[in-house]
């Protein structure tokens, strides 16, 4: 998801070299005098803090609960591994869509041609399967506390998704959703109404224990496909790229590098933030039930019911309430992005008009995809399906969808064929091959332990 922050206009700077454009004095920044002042930092954060919330969908909220529950305090250390490098491969994708001007698919498309519907077609068929995932968990919440039919809920809440999409901007309508996903803050404060044995949260985050089994390193590819995301990846990317589109006076860095520094500087303070966000929250999540249900020994997740007793300690009979504003405000503000990062890779491929500024009759094919790929969602609804594990499952399918793509985007934001003098930084280099190269471990190790 793009990180959108309010702009400071740009005044003309030396373009920065890879590996000295971070080091760069704070006098030379647009607007120095205000970097440090509250108004100015926080009016950079809402779509990054948008981009976190949307993060932690209900396919993170269900995979967390459930890793919680099954492997308690064990597995807080991924958290802390992957902040670094989820926020480092989300500026990566910022910094490819805002310094070509082009998506993902569209860069992919101009430079690695037979790789672009391979690519293209995982991350359609990851996105399809994580919207049918988060709507039946919107279902499933909502009946936690509005008794119906199977399948309603859910229906009703992609068709309003869908026309939502197709007439109000997204930077608007999440701007309100935002606020639902503070019940996620819930678990946060949860932690502290629960007996928490912290010597043992401190070793499960600081020196944990890595077994060497199936369930470990399918657990694990699950947590790095929810927090390091492939929709996201198109999503960011394509958003940028967008805004250097339609947003007067600002071009693709390759053609005006005198904006760099200003928009590195706003692409990086907004990611890290809403990444930080995202984070804490999963950590919260993986702690409150592991205090709770892994205690009481439900170390298997299979309902909406099962996992909103995480909240028990804290809300009481409010605890359903609470879980259900988290699903659907976060499930709401990841389908636009499942279902428009899917839209923007087909229509980025098929050189369609991919763009949600235009209205829907000049896009027709682009708002077309977002509404198929919704309603196909939603079918799932009716299958058989059980939509807690759904959640853990599509969770398992983006990390190994994530495999392929994050070489293809390292490979082209490391290339001066595609970003110009504008290649990676190194510790961009470091933290986005070191993020290609664990995901890589860890679906290997998936493999090799699969019928152990």
């Amino acid at each position: 998801m793009s990180a959108n922050g309010t702009r400071s206009p740009s005044r003309a700077v030396p373009v920065p070299s890879p590996d000295t454009e971070t080091q760069q004095p704070c006098a030379a920044a647009p607007h120095a005098g205000l970097s440090f002042s509250l108004k100015a930092f926080l009016s950079r954060l809402g779509p990054g803090l948008v981009t976190g919330a949307s993060d932690d969908d209900p396919s993170g909220i269900g995979t967390y609960s459930q890793i919680g529950a099954q492997f308690g305090y064990g597995m807080l250390w991924t958290m802390v591994v992957s902040y670094p490098l989820m926020s480092a491969f989300q500026e990566i994708c910022a910094r490819i869509g805002r310094v070509t001007g082009h998506g993902i698919a569209n860069n992919v498309r101009l430079r690695h041609p037979r790789l672009l519907y391979g690519i293209v077609t995982l991350v359609v068929l990851a996105n399809v399967f994580n919207l049918g995932a988060d709507i039946q968990a919107m279902d499933a919440a909502l009946r936690l506390i509005l008794p119906g039919p199977v399948g309603l809920y859910g229906s009703l809440l992609a068709a309003l998704s869908v026309i939502a999409q197709f007439l109000i901007p997204y930077n608007r309508y999440a701007h309100y959703l935002k606020w639902l996903t503070l019940s996620l803050l819930a678990y946060v404060a949860a932690a502290f109404f629960v007996h928490i044995s912290w010597p043992e949260v401190l070793q499960g985050t600081l020196a944990p224990h890595i077994s060497l089994s199936k369930a470990y390193f399918l657990a694990l590819i699950a947590v790095l496909g929810t927090t390091i995301s492939p929709y996201l990846f198109f999503w960011q990317a394509s958003q940028e790229a967008e805004e250097v589109r339609t947003t007067r006076g600002e071009k693709a860095l390759r053609r005006a590098p005198s904006q760099a520094f200003a928009q590195f500087n706003r692409i990086r303070t907004d990611t890290y933030f809403g990444m930080a966000f995202s984070n804490l929250i999963a950590f919260f999540i993986i702690l409150t039930t592991a205090a709770t249900l892994h205690e009481i020994g439900e170390n298997d997740i299979a309902t909406a019911a099962q996992a909103a007793k995480a909240l028990q300690p804290l809300a009481g009979r409010w605890a359903f309430f609470l879980f259900s504003a988290g699903i659907v405000g976060t499930g709401l503000l990841a389908v636009p992005v499942l279902a428009g990062s899917a839209a923007y890779g087909l229509g980025e491929a098929f050189r369609w008009n991919a763009s949600l500024e235009r209205k829907p009759a000049d896009a027709k094919k682009f708002y077309g995809t977002i509404a198929t790929c919704t309603a196909v969602g939603a079918a799932l609804n009716f299958t058989s399906l059980n939509p807690i594990k759904a959640l853990f499952w599509a969770a398992v399918l983006n990390g190994i969808a994530a495999v392929p793509l994050m070489m293809v985007i390292m490979a082209m934001a490391t290339s001066r064929k595609v970003m110009g003098t504008f290649v990676l930084p190194a510790y961009l280099k470091v933290l986005g091959w070191l993020a290609a190269v664990i995901m890589s471990m860890v679906f290997a190790g998936l493999v090799l332990t699969w019928r152990a």
